[in-house]
């Protein structure tokens, strides 16, 4: 519980957000609790997964989706049904929070 007081929640800071990037460009993705704590972030791994793929992984596209991706999403959605995750496997550099 203690530990838990400690964390730090809301808006990410620009030293938070260096700090992320530049452990991920050294060590790579993964073991989230464990990058949290060893890059010096007093946030939640899963905070710091969402963070790095919502935001910060430097090949996310950002804007509209394009008429093509529109077009597949539609496709992939009538035949796999809401199941977000895999179809933003299908758009490269687009996470499942935008599709």
């Amino acid at each position: 519980m203690e530990e838990e007081a400690e964390l730090r929640r809301g808006p990410w800071t620009l030293e938070e957000d260096t700090l992320l990037s530049h452990y991920i460009s050294r060590h790579g993705e993964g073991r989230w609790n464990m990058l949290a704590k060893c890059a010096g972030l007093k946030r939640t791994g899963k905070s710091c997964r969402l963070r790095w793929l919502n935001y910060l992984k430097p090949d996310i596209k950002r804007g509209n989706l394009t008429p093509h991706e529109q077009l597949l999403i539609l496709e992939l959605h009538s035949k796999w049904g809401n199941r977000w995750s895999k179809i933003a496997q299908c758009l490269p550099g687009r996470t499942d929070n935008e599709i």
